[in-house]
């Protein structure tokens, strides 16, 4: 079991999750309410959710060795486990929305007006406003699994605490 500082990983690596997932779900729901936020917001946001996506696995697998070390847990500990393991592909998912929004939107940026374009005016129009719906519609999916997300790690999380603490102060 590797630990930090004498404290079991896994406590410590949750919290990477349970900060930085939601943190960028949030920061998700902006970027779709408010697209214009996206110039400034959206790398950060994205390398946010990067950053969770990466903890994901390195939690479950600190989870998975203070299982092992600790003599197995209760049920609760298994369900936590359980739950857990649907995590990642949510994130990823999160993840690859939040970047396809991010990069659509600032090529749409960046793509000329049908007034700057010398020659094919309305094809640059069009292009920019296919990659304008690809960026909103992809937004949107975003913030929605962002809260799906949120919804996880909270859910993951509330059957951790309870293995954790049930019996204790009560």
């Amino acid at each position: 079991m590797f630990t930090i500082g004498g404290i079991p990983a896994h406590p410590l690596v949750v919290h990477a999750v349970v900060v930085l997932l939601p943190l960028a779900a949030i920061g998700a729901v902006v970027i779709a309410v408010r697209p214009s936020l996206r110039r400034t917001l959206g790398v950060a946001v994205t390398l946010v959710a990067l950053a969770g996506v990466v903890a994901v696995p390195v939690a479950t697998q600190s989870g998975s060795r203070l299982l092992a070390t600790s003599g197995g847990g209760g049920p609760l500990v298994g369900e936590h486990a359980d739950r857990a393991g649907n995590l990642l592909p949510w994130a990823v998912l999160f993840l690859a929305l939040l970047l396809v929004s991010v990069v659509t939107g600032k090529r749409a940026d960046r793509t000329t007006t049908p007034a700057d374009a010398a020659g094919g005016g309305v094809a640059v129009q069009t292009r920019t406003t296919t990659l304008h719906r690809v960026s909103t519609v992809t937004g949107v999916l975003a913030a929605l699994a962002g809260i799906a997300v949120t919804a996880l790690v909270v859910w993951i999380g509330d059957a951790g605490a309870q293995s954790v603490w049930q019996g204790i102060g009560g």
